[in-house]
C-alpha cells in the first residue's frame, strides 16, 4: 500500500475512489455477462450454419458431378457467370464492441449468364446450390468474426474486472482502514491530551 497521509480529506477521496472502483467492477461484470451470452448465442448459430453449409455443399457437388457426366467440363459455362461483388460490411455495437454485419446481394444466377441450350437442369441446380453456399458462407464469416471480437472483449473485460476486484478494491479498502484507524488514534490522543491539560489547569487553579 502506498503511504497516504491520514487526513480527513484523504479519507473522503479514498472512499470516493473505492465507491467508483466497486461501481466499475459491477459494470464490468455486467458487461462480461452480456458479452458471454451474446457470444454463446452466436456459437450455437454458427454450428447450425456449418451444418447447413455441409449439406448444401454435398448437394451442390452432387448436382455438379451429374452435370459433368452429361456435359463434360463445366468450367466453360461457369466462366460466363459474372463475379459477385455485392458483399458489403457494416458494424453494430454490442456493449461497446463493434461486430460486423455482412450482407450480400440477392441476385440469383440467371440461366442467360451461361445459356440454356448447351446446359441442363443439373447444371442449373448446381449453380443455385453454390449460390446458397455463398450466402451461408457470408453468414458464417459474419458470425465467426463476431465471436472472435466478442471473445477478445470478454478476455479484456475479465482482465480489468479481476484487476479491480483483486488489486484496486482491496488496496483502497486497506487504505480506508489505515486512515480511519490513524484518525481514530489521533482523536484518542487529542482527547487524552485535553484531559491532561484540563487536570493540570484545575490543579494550578486550586
Amino acid at each position: 500500500m502506498a503511504q497516504v497521509f491520514p487526513t480527513k480529506a484523504n479519507l473522503l477521496n479514498t472512499k470516493k475512489s473505492l465507491e467508483l472502483a466497486k461501481l466499475g467492477y459491477d459494470l464490468m461484470d455486467r458487461k462480461r455477462n452480456i458479452l458471454v451470452r451474446e457470444m454463446m448465442s452466436l456459437i450455437d448459430e454458427a454450428k447450425q450454419v456449418q451444418q447447413q453449409i455441409g449439406e448444401v455443399y454435398a448437394a451442390a457437388y452432387s448436382a455438379l458431378k451429374t452435370a459433368s457426366l452429361n456435359l463434360g467440363d463445366c468450367s466453360r459455362f461457369a466462366g460466363a457467370i459474372p463475379v459477385d461483388d455485392s458483399v458489403s460490411v457494416d458494424y453494430r455495437s454490442v456493449m461497446g464492441v463493434e461486430v460486423p454485419t455482412v450482407t450480400i446481394g440477392d441476385r440469383q444466377t440467371d440461366v442467360r449468364d451461361f445459356g440454356f441450350l448447351a446446359t441442363n437442369s443439373d447444371f442449373d441446380e448446381a449453380c443455385l446450390r453454390f449460390g446458397e453456399v455463398k450466402r451461408l458462407t457470408v453468414r458464417l464469416a459474419q458470425i465467426e468474426s463476431s465471436v472472435y471480437r466478442l471473445a477478445d472483449a470478454v478476455k479484456k473485460t475479465q482482465k480489468r474486472s479481476n484487476a479491480l476486484n483483486n488489486i484496486m478494491i482491496p488496496r483502497l479498502t486497506s487504505t480506508v482502514k489505515f486512515i480511519t484507524e490513524a484518525l481514530d488514534e489521533k482523536e484518542r490522543e487529542d482527547f487524552s491530551r485535553l484531559k491532561v491539560t484540563k487536570r493540570f489547569k484545575e490543579k494550578k487553579n486550586n
